[in-house]
This record gives C-alpha cells, structure tokens and sequence, in this order.
C-alpha cells in the first residue's frame, strides 16, 4: 500500500506518540491493527486522545464501522476515497481529518549526514 498516511504494522503506542506530540485535533494516520489480522485501523487525534475506527476489507473495497451503537456501513473503492470523505467536518468522526501524519521513508536522504563523522573527499 503506497500511501502516505499508512504506516503498516505501527503499534499502537507509537501511534499515539505521533498523533499527539503536536497535541492538533485532527492529525491521522492509517495502521495495521494489532488484534484483528488484515483490519486497518484510521486513528485520529481528539483533545490529547486518539480514537481509533476500524477498516474491514470487502472484496468491493473498503468500508468502515461508524462506531458499536452503528451497523450502517460506508463502503469505498479506495482508502484515498474513504479519507477524502472524513476530510470533511460532520461525517461521523470525532473530529474530521485534517493533517495527515505521513511516515518515514527508510529512502529519505533528509537527515544521511546528521551526526555523520565521515568526511567526502570533493572531486573537482
């Protein structure tokens, strides 16, 4: 999955640490659950608190559980589809999507010589 909120087996813990060192509503990110093999779970930050929603894959896309009270079911070709929705205030969340927490790439360069004691010999 090639997207950039999605950051595959994060646990739970480490999620919350990344949603809420900013301490801004509506920063999110989509994981793998840790207790229910090939669910994803959409985690938001709330006031200091993350809340998390569950994904279930469908042989015709996405969909997502409102909450426990809910058996209604959204169901979305795609994941971008399904974020698209919730980016928009009043569409069942606690609060909408605002700021995507994208993850690392282990390919970025950004930080290669941060604390780096080798030196490159320039060729002219």
């Amino acid at each position: 999955m090639d997207l950039p909120y999605y950051h595959g087996a994060l646990t739970k813990q480490e999620c919350e640490i990344l949603l809420l060192k900013e301490g801004v509503n509506g920063n999110f990110l989509i994981r793998d659950s840790e207790s229910i093999p090939g669910v994803l779970c959409l985690c938001v930050s709330f006031n200091n608190c993350v809340y998390t929603y569950r994904i279930f894959r469908e042989k015709y896309g996405y969909f997502k559980i409102q909450n426990a009270d809910s058996a209604r079911k959204l169901i979305f070709p795609t994941l971008e589809e399904l974020v698209s929705k919730f980016e928009k205030p009043g569409q069942g969340l606690v609060v909408h999507l605002s700021k995507p927490i994208k993850r690392r790439s282990q390919l970025a360069t950004d930080n290669v010589y941060e604390n780096s004691d080798d030196y490159v010999d320039v060729l002219p």
